[in-house]
């Protein structure tokens, strides 16, 4: 294994000589496996678009549960994930995580090109693109430890945007290659995949590097459970990156539920992730610089103000309002991904005099709270379904929900992170940035 024992990239000469380049390299490769975990974990989101056109007539309940599986069990790996890389170190983990991404590639390959598939079989090739999910909560924490303060802002954001770009690339790729030749091809939706992932496996085996102290014990697990802002930042994690995972497995079933007549716009559905996932760093850098707290509380402002566009869309039938609107919730979500992911480390630091426990109970949060916001991806499409088999069959019903529950995350970001009495309290939240 290639275990470095001596890290110290806080210390200017130590980083310049020798981290800065250590740590480059192995965001790199973790950005291409996770880039293809992102990539497998949303492939239903399109291959459920176009299985009525090769013989598999599920109803609209029937889709969104392929689409609610693996968000839910990308959610419930992230946590035994963040476990793996202390167990096995970064380089091994990544390089494991990367090749089990071949067991849905194979099952979904098998299940489209075979006549009569059974749906349970479909749900469990669902559930097995969930192995995807959990790469992200790994590869985050392994990467927190190879910067320093000052910079991690900015490489976390990196990290996930190149992880969450693999939504749009899926999106955008995947309706162009199964149209290859005449008809509909859904088995190169998955084949397309596997050289890359083999590859992935590969450079992260002979390249990637594991840090011995990146160990977060049980005791820095115990620590951060008992700790309020564990909570309070997952729940707005759910508002910020359960919005983005959510919507990007829901939004080309949306386009071709809601308006038929555009269902020809389900290619473009890319874009919202694309330029969401593009919005990402640029989050962790404002927060950098104006502090986390004030980007996500924004975010969140906004988010309500996109939702207020999409209902006032689909009662209006006016799917330019529609389009735009959600490429704004996408944008939106994905700077707040940034700011709250900043956020983290910042709270964290002013807590502890023992600048190494402070990095590993942020690492375990990270880990808590990207397992807690990928669920919120599973609730927004829960209430997606429940309100399309409504009485009403609309979206009215799941939007209106939405936009209650980004009021409450404006009030908690304000009550806990900005309110004036918080800083008289404890000054050293103000001093961390966040």
């Amino acid at each position: 294994m290639s275990w470095i024992d001596h890290w110290e990239p806080e210390k200017p000469e130590f980083w310049e000589s020798r981290g800065k380049r250590i740590a480059r390299k192995n965001l790199v490769f973790s950005i291409l496996a996770e880039n293809l975990g992102f990539s497998v974990w949303v492939l239903m989101s399109i291959v459920v678009v176009s299985l009525g056109s090769v013989g598999f007539a599920f109803s609209v309940g029937q889709q969104f549960w392929l689409l609610i599986v693996p968000n839910l069990v990308g959610a419930a790996l992230r946590v035994p994930y963040t476990f793996a890389v202390p167990r096995f170190g970064g380089r091994v983990w990544t390089t494991i995580s990367a090749g089990l991404l071949l067991i849905p590639c194979t099952m979904l390959a098998y299940a489209v090109a075979t006549p009569g598939t059974p749906y349970w079989f479909f749900l469990l090739t669902s559930a097995a693109m969930g192995l995807g999910g959990g790469n992200f909560s790994s590869s985050m924490a392994n990467i927190s430890f190879f910067y320093p303060e000052g910079k991690k802002g900015l490489a976390l954001g990196l990290n996930a945007a190149g992880g969450n770009l693999g939504v749009a690339i899926t999106q955008l790729v995947v309706p162009i290659v199964i149209t290859i030749g005449t008809g509909i091809h859904l088995a190169y939706a998955a084949l397309i995949w596997m050289p890359f992932i083999v590859v992935a496996t590969a450079c992260a085996w002979f390249f990637m590097d594991s840090l011995t102290q990146a160990k977060p014990d049980g005791q820095s697990y115990k620590l951060a459970l008992s700790n309020p802002h564990t909570w309070v930042m997952s729940f707005l994690y759910i508002g910020t990156f359960g919005s983005f995972i959510g919507f990007s497995f829901a939004f080309p079933s949306l386009i071709k539920i809601s308006f038929v007549d555009y269902k020809g716009w389900v290619a473009l559905a890319f874009l919202g992730a694309l330029i969401g996932s593009v919005a990402r760093p640029l989050g962790g850098w404002l927060a950098d610089r104006i502090g986390g707290a004030k980007v996500t509380l924004g975010t969140f402002v906004g988010l309500g103000v996109g939702t207020v566009g999409v209902i006032l869309s689909v009662d209006t039938r006016n799917f330019a309002l529609f389009f735009g609107s959600f490429i704004a919730l996408f944008v939106l979500a994905g700077v707040g991904n940034g700011s709250t992911y900043r956020m983290i480390p910042a709270i964290f630091r002013t807590q502890s005099d023992d600048d190494k426990s402070a990095k590993r109970q942020a690492a375990a949060v990270v880990g808590i709270a990207g397992a807690i916001g990928a669920a919120g991806g599973v609730l927004v499409n829960l209430v997606f379904k429940f309100s399309l088999e409504g009485s009403s069959k609309s979206l009215t019903p799941a939007l209106t929900a939405f936009l209650v529950f980004y009021g409450l995350c404006v009030g908690t970001t304000w009550w806990f992170y900005l309110r004036r009495n918080v800083f008289a309290a404890r000054p050293s939240l103000a001093y961390a940035g966040v």
